[in-house]
């Protein structure tokens, strides 16, 4: 199949087929393209969309996230995780509200934070509406599958050879909705598991599709095991208001509401002699996975007589928050199942 019919392909299935309504479907408006782009990396659409006008009603513009405390962005992602995506965006924003302008070309938001050469591609095709070339997972699995690549493509001789396709097959004419229609080929038809070919506009020219290999595409290496770590959670209780922390800006779940966190038994002693805390409950266990661990969090439940509370409030540094009013201000996922759990 030749470049130009594989384009012409591409377009003809997403004018009946694509997505035309995503709110970030904007022309001229890279801000909006940009915070989608940074919110989809390891994101679906569907969780995206969860999330991507709150934050924008929050931080309208790029002058508005760009002059906002870290403190009052974390909570517009709570939830979303990954969350150094969030602060190179942060940081971003405010390094091109003080230049006054977004960038014009490839180079330019390459040197922002987070913001590498797909995503890149991205914002000059979608925000800007010029010449881009992006490399994203659903790209990366159409292709793959259409020249049946059985290569690992996290070699760097690899990627760089199925960039070289993504770029021969890249129209300049209505490269914006090429662009947006890779893209909704991999997410919608092309996907990672059982793959909808008799829909796909390039079936019959697909080599994986020919060979009976699309769902063995792209190559995955083996997953390694990821390492388990324990740590305690201590709910302190006072009536339907629980003690919580706002977590440093630095770190892991930088700016978020949690309970406190304690890694050895001496310290969460040492907290139930100074408080005189009562344990009311079992230890309750919550598990959350991250990307190179999972978290095996022990909950311990504990009451306070009210006269305690200022006190406990001033020594940890905490408020005292309805679960609710915790949630508003911004919680992560583990958070949020650790409430459920307690609710069951």
């Amino acid at each position: 199949m030749s470049e130009f019919s594989f384009s012409d392909a591409l377009l003809d299935w997403f004018d009946q087929h694509g997505r035309h309504d995503l709110p970030w479907q904007v022309a001229d408006d890279p801000y909006k393209v940009w915070v989608s782009e940074i919110m989809l990396q390891q994101t679906q659409v569907k969780t995206v969309l969860q999330y991507f006008d709150r934050f924008m009603a929050r931080f309208p513009t790029v002058a508005d996230l760009g002059t906002a405390t870290w403190e009052d962005v974390a909570p517009y992602w709570a939830g979303l995780g990954y969350y150094a995506r969030a602060r190179n965006l942060h940081k971003a924003a405010a390094i091109v509200k003080q230049n006054g302008q977004f960038p014009e070309t490839l180079e330019q938001w390459i040197a922002l934070p987070g913001i590498g050469r797909s995503t890149a591609g991205a914002l000059m095709s979608l925000g800007l509406r010029q010449y881009g070339v992006i490399m994203d997972g659903n790209v990366k699995r159409v292709l793959s599958r259409f020249f049946a690549i059985e290569d690992d493509l996290s070699k760097p001789i690899h990627e760089r050879e199925l960039w070289a396709l993504a770029e021969n097959l890249c129209p300049v004419e209505r490269n914006h909705d090429y662009t947006q229609a890779i893209m909704d080929l991999g997410a919608t038809i092309c996907t990672p598991k059982k793959p909808l070919c008799l829909y796909c506009p390039m079936q019959q020219h697909c080599k994986a599709h020919q060979q009976g290999i699309e769902n063995e595409l792209p190559f995955k290496k083996a997953k390694k095991p990821v390492p388990v770590r324990t740590a305690d959670v201590i709910l302190i209780r006072s009536n339907a208001q629980w003690l919580w922390q706002q977590r440093d800006s630095q770190g892991l779940w930088g700016g978020l509401w949690c309970l406190p966190i304690l890694d050895n038994s001496a310290a969460i002693q040492a907290m139930i002699q100074q408080f005189d805390l009562k344990q009311i409950a079992e230890t309750l266990q919550i598990s959350h996975s991250f990307t190179h661990f999972t978290w095996l969090l022990n909950v311990q439940t504990f009451h306070v007589e009210q006269d305690q509370m200022e006190y406990i409030m001033t020594e940890l540094r905490g408020q005292w928050l309805t679960p609710l009013e915790a949630t508003e201000r911004g919680i992560p996922t583990a958070m949020k199942k650790l409430i459920a759990a307690v609710d069951s």
